[in-house]
């Protein structure tokens, strides 16, 4: 990668995230996500919560029993009662234990269900979107939105759910406890925490925004590894170790910056808290000493409202964090609801219906396609391709051949023009059916860290081992895969790094053998390979093309010499067609396209000419 890239990938996720999402208010976020993500669950919610109140009641009795804990056993040394009371407080103590850990395991359950659910949906929702899409965000940033966000969002419920459910019930609890015990003492106290407020709301504010940011860095950051864990031995040829490495520190200081300004402002409120209990705490022993001292209270009482004031400061302290904490995950639902949001460009039209019976003729009537506005990529494409023939597109890098065939199974939609198979506007039948009849095989093949056997059968869903080992055969696989270690069970390696490029070729030559669509498209399959693979993986090609209606790209102009019709594309626009001899006798870009190569080949030295001269 060019060392601005890091600045462009940057700059590109801001745009999308910018573009995506809307400002939404905490109201609004919260109630979205307790409608798409919380609500399902009410009942093991209710039910957690149920043991979170038997926890928070175990709490205050707990505080409670300090009374008679001092009255009885201590001050009027009654020995009936230290029994009683001592089994009293263990069984407190065992009620409040069990039902902590039913709860946490609720809450635990609930929590990753909710990660589970938002990864499959937010998989799903991706899945069905056109390429545009993923050509305009980079593979890190949706990752992000996997891990970090989903699984922040999650902590944010899991933790606002407990500290309603167990914090806020056992600070009611010591709060009665409290007032129960010493009314005065009571009121003094909780007359110095409503201070804390409007602090700690400012603080949730400022960590919702650190939070974004660390977010957005962290899918650079994902996408940044990515790419030069693919690329390692590039960066290995050109020893760029050292520049890379300095990259990823770069980016790590950033997160470790931003981390290190989100724990500054969340901790805080640690501060806020520990000196509003300390001075809550010292007016309790000053004031509440004096009462007992002058009689006014006894001596239980006050032990028992000291037990469940600190006590209450836990819970008050978590409380007080929660708004932190919730904004964090407020700030990852975001992302993820403007993610979700996002719709496809290209859909099944309303009365679309399914493709059946393909023969498989195929064309293209005057079709016009931009990537970008003013910059034409097809001006008036007209291409027929009859079914069950072989028709060749040839002409110079950039012309627009792999965007007619990008154009035919709806990875993109025409601007206007026509596209028909059978007869019939692709745009008036349904997606998934165009897709299923096509089989497509180009030069950047796609293997999956996985068997070699499971890579050829992603052809085709329900395949058996035989049908698998069929395809290879007849793709001229089998051979090199029974050499293999482990043969049809050896895993290929990411991208089929373990391969050779020839190899890799013949597995996605099988895998379409599989798939068995009356339509292929070939997209320089052959380009990248020496002659002896190139040789094994013709061979290949012609068993699958026999039969079917095909459409191939071809750099070397010797493979679509048999060809039944030859389109020359130059600049968007058809400028020849015709057999390979036709073309030849016409002596015009072909003409010239022919004789480069062949002069190319036989001199060993590459040569710069113009086709569109």
């Amino acid at each position: 990668m060019v060392p601005h890239v890091e600045t462009g990938c940057k700059a590109l996720i801001k745009l999308t995230e910018n573009t995506d999402s809307r400002h939404r208010s905490t109201t609004e976020l919260m109630r979205r996500l307790w409608r798409e993500n919380i609500r399902h669950f009410t009942g093991w919610l209710m039910l957690a919560i149920l043991l979170m109140a038997v926890m928070a009641s175990a709490t205050a009795f707990s505080a409670w029993l300090m009374k008679p804990v001092v009255n009885d056993v201590f001050i009027d040394r009654n020995q009936d009662l230290l029994w009683p009371i001592g089994l009293a407080v263990l069984a407190t103590f065992l009620i409040k234990g069990f039902a902590n850990y039913g709860q946490a395991m609720l809450m635990n359950f609930v929590g990753l269900r909710i990660i589970a659910d938002t990864q499959n949906r937010l998989y799903a929702h991706l899945a069905h979107m056109d390429l545009a899409f993923f050509h305009a965000r980079s593979s890190g940033t949706l990752i992000s939105r996997f891990t970090n966000d989903i699984n922040q969002m999650r902590n944010a419920v899991s933790n606002a759910i407990t500290s309603i459910g167990k914090d806020f019930l056992s600070l009611i609890g010591l709060v009665v406890v409290m007032f129960i015990q010493d009314w005065h003492l009571a009121l003094i106290a909780f007359f110095i925490f409503p201070v804390a407020i409007f602090p700690i709301v400012r603080i949730g504010r400022r960590i919702r925004k650190v939070t974004t940011n660390t977010q957005e860095e962290m899918g650079l950051f994902t996408t940044l590894l990515g790419q030069t864990f693919q690329g390692i031995r590039i960066v290995k040829s050109y020893g760029m170790e050292t520049y890379e490495s300095g990259r990823i520190a770069e980016i790590v200081e950033r997160i470790r910056r931003l981390n290190m300004k989100a724990a500054r402002t969340q901790t805080l409120s640690s501060p806020i808290m520990e000196t509003l209990g300390g001075l809550a705490v010292f007016v309790v022993i000053v004031y509440g000493g004096s009462r007992v001292i002058e009689g006014e209270t006894d001596s239980g009482a006050f032990f028992s409202f000291i037990t469940a004031l600190l006590l209450a400061y836990e819970p008050m302290k978590r409380l007080a964090n929660l708004n932190a904490g919730l904004q964090q995950g407020l700030a990852s639902a975001e992302r993820l609801y403007a993610l979700l949001g996002v719709k496809p460009r290209i859909t099944d039209r309303a009365n679309a219906r399914a493709l059946t019976n393909v023969v498989g003729a195929i064309r293209l009537d005057d079709v016009r396609f931009f990537y970008e506005p003013n910059k034409p990529a097809l001006d008036g494409v007209t291409i027929d391709v009859p079914a069950g023939k072989t028709v060749a597109l040839v002409g110079p890098s950039g012309a627009g051949k792999s965007t007619i065939l990008n154009l035919i199974p709806r990875f993109y939609d025409i601007d206007s023009g026509i596209i028909t198979i059978d007869g019939i506007d692709i745009r008036d039948v349904k997606m998934e059916s165009v897709q299923a009849n096509i089989a497509l095989v180009s030069q950047e093949i796609t293997l999956f860290d996985d068997t070699v056997a499971a890579n050829i059968a992603y052809g085709r869903g329900g395949a058996s081992q035989d049908e698998v080992i069929k395809a290879a055969r007849h793709a001229a696989a089998d051979e090199f895969i029974e050499q293999l270690s482990s043969g049809y069970d050896t895993i290929v390696g990411e991208q089929g790094i373990k391969l050779s490029g020839g190899q890799r070729q013949r597995l996605a030559i099988a895998r379409a053998m599989l798939k068995n669509a009356p339509m292929l498209l070939l997209d320089e399959a052959t380009s990248a390979l020496d002659t002896e693979s190139e040789r094994k993986v013709q061979t290949a090609l012609s068993e699958l093309m026999r039969g079917r209606t095909t459409l191939v790209i071809a750099h070397r102009l010797s493979t679509v010499v048999d060809a039944d019709l030859i389109y020359v594309i130059v600049q968007g626009r058809v400028v020849e067609k015709g057999t390979h001899a036709e073309l030849l006798a016409r002596k015009g870009a072909y003409k010239r396209l022919y004789a480069m190569q062949f002069e190319e080949e036989t001199s060993g030295q590459p040569l710069v000419a113009a086709v569109e001269a």
